[in-house]
């Protein structure tokens, strides 16, 4: 089944056109936005709006069919971020002037770690797009 167009643009337009869990704007990019199911399809997740995050395509690939990750502070397993129902500022901050994502809470931790929000490749770009004012997002 494939969700429809308008709700996709729904989701995007609600998330800034900014990845929901890296905050990488797909306008920086230039890579459209993918949707993500928060629950799996293959867990039993469903198209509805509840259900989607807008996503670039390597949080998307990282996560795959998670919902919950270790937390490496704790050892102990938590959900991942939902970005449905909780806020990224309640869970991540920027650090290193904006390059890298902090996990602030277990869940931040876990999904730091699980969706490798600090890979090398991102930080590189972060670090190219602060010099030109681009990043971190204002909000």
């Amino acid at each position: 089944m494939s969700i429809p167009r308008n709700l996709r643009q729904q989701v995007i337009q609600a998330a800034n056109h900014r990845c929901e869990y890296c905050q990488t704007s797909s306008r920086l990019t230039g890579t459209p936005l993918v949707m993500e199911h928060i629950l799996p399809r293959s867990l039993g997740g469903t198209d509805e709006r509840e259900n989607l995050a807008a996503a670039c395509y390597r949080c998307n690939e990282f996560k795959g069919a998670k919902t919950a990750a270790l937390d490496p502070e704790t050892g102990q397993l938590v959900p991942l971020f939902n970005p449905r129902i909780e806020q990224w500022p309640t869970h991540f901050s920027w650090g290193n002037g904006g390059t890298h994502i902090i996990g602030m809470t277990p869940t931040g931790r876990a999904t730091v770690v699980a969706l490798r929000l600090n890979n090398d490749n991102i930080v590189a770009a972060r670090a190219m797009w602060i010099e030109s004012a681009w990043h971190p997002p204002n909000e």
